[in-house]
């Protein structure tokens, strides 16, 4: 089996958060949703009552020391694979040891840690043995289970979700890893290492090990944890990000709601987030010319050269040049009117497509290359627009005959739609009143 991540290495080290790992749900900090008195979950756990599950949420809120309290609340034998390193010989491996703590009357606990790494093989591997009762399956996965796992899985499966912790839960966590610590430390400065830790308790953990690591000692061997050591400890840190996962797309989600809400500063927020969190400007710069289709569209046609232009800068310039770029385009996203009205026609005439018979293109409207093609009557009797009065052929049709005065596109009454809304209204009030009118 995988050696845990908190266990001792061959030299005898345990990091601090490995020997802070809670034993008993008194110790627990955090999940009070799921784990406060009266709760489903704790009540199961403080019987004994073993059933499989999922836990889903991000890193060092508390996953595997959840499981490993579910098992020795049960007594049970308690298994733990890597679905990064394991395979499907792993899995039969643990499958014959449960067959033998079966045996012997106990129950065997398979904790698959990142379970969603495992392909649909590997878990179908397993489910056998989960369904005979052979194996009490507890995964632990930051991504969307609905989304990572079998349905035959998960149907088997309760999901718990957990979430990151306060910074009120991170500062019990800090308190809990200076016990026995011989350290003079602001409140402060406490506070700093619970923020940079961001809902994850074995950062916080990590970063406070660090700091007594460089901490400032005299004689008597005091010591005290100074905010050059803070400073020095915090120094490049980055806030979660998870590019490809459930975060991710958060993220990216809450900066396009922002600039379609208007909200230039909550747009830029999300966008130093994920700047911040080491996601690729490039990324940014391409989602942002999406937004200037789908929400700004012809209101500001602008908008999209703008969005062009700062995903140009970025590819010629890079950082910091280009991040700023895209912050303007950002900005005037949000600051644009907005429309939504060439997304929308676009995504009908699509679904008009995918529904309907290929019906040919009009004679009229063929290329007549050839003389042959002449024969057949390609192009006779197209109306040359620019021939026509105003530039606009009256009455003249452009769809095949089934789908004759379709409407896509419905300009709203924002920015420059609105002017193209009276235009459209003008040609339309032009081709009614022709007394051209074809297929009628």
């Amino acid at each position: 089996m995988n050696p845990d991540l908190f266990e001792a290495d061959s030299d005898g080290y345990q990091p601090l958060a490995g020997r802070l790992r809670p034993r008993s749900l008194a110790d627990y900090i955090g999940q009070q949703h799921i784990l406060g008195a009266g709760k489903p979950l704790r009540e199961a756990i403080e019987r004994g009552q073993l059933h499989s599950m999922v836990l889903w949420g991000p890193p060092g809120v508390g996953k595997t020391t959840l499981a490993k309290m579910v098992a020795d609340h049960a007594d049970a034998h308690f298994l733990v694979l890597s679905a990064v390193l394991a395979g499907v010989k792993e899995i039969r491996a643990a499958v014959d040891e449960a067959k033998i703590q079966r045996g012997q009357g106990r129950a065997t606990i398979l904790f698959v840690d990142e379970v969603h790494r495992f392909n649909k093989a590997q878990q179908d591997a397993f489910l056998p043995y989960v369904e005979d009762g052979t194996l009490i399956f507890i995964g632990a996965t930051t991504e969307n289970p609905a989304f990572e796992l079998n349905n035959a899985l998960l149907s088997r499966s309760r999901v718990y979700k957990l979430r990151s912790l306060s910074p009120d839960e991170l500062l019990q966590v800090l308190s809990r890893g200076l016990e026995g610590e011989k350290v003079e430390v602001d409140e402060q400065h406490l506070a700093a290492l619970a923020r940079s830790a961001d809902g994850d308790a074995r950062r916080a953990l990590n970063l406070l090990e660090l700091a007594l690591d460089l901490a400032e000692s005299d004689d008597s061997g005091q010591r005290w944890l100074t905010e050059a050591v803070i400073d020095e400890v915090l120094q490049g840190t980055l806030r979660r990000f998870d590019k490809g996962g459930d975060l991710f797309y958060d993220q990216i989600s809450a900066l396009h709601k922002a600039v379609r809400g208007s909200s230039p500063d909550a747009a830029l927020y999300w966008l130093v987030r994920m700047l911040d969190g080491g996601c690729d400007p490039l990324y940014i710069a391409r989602r942002v010319v999406r937004m200037a289709s789908e929400d700004v569209g012809n209101a500001d046609p602008r908008a999209l050269s703008i969005a062009l232009d700062a995903w140009q800068v970025q590819e010629r310039l890079g950082s910091p040049e280009g991040e700023l770029a895209i912050a303007q385009a950002v900005v005037y996203l949000s600051c644009a009117a907005k429309s939504n009205a060439v997304y929308s026609a676009f995504k009908s005439a699509t679904a008009d497509v995918a529904g309907s018979p290929s019906d040919e293109v009009p004679l009229h409207l063929r290329n007549a290359p050839t003389r042959l093609a002449r024969a057949d009557g390609h192009g006779a009797e197209y109306r040359y627009a620019h021939d026509e009065p105003g530039a606009f052929a009256a009455g003249e049709n452009y769809f095949p005959e089934s789908l004759r005065d379709r409407q896509y596109y419905f300009p709203t009454d924002r920015g420059l739609e609105q002017k193209i809304a009276e235009k459209l209204q003008h040609l339309r009030d032009l081709d009614k009143r022709s007394t051209i009118r074809r297929y009628e």
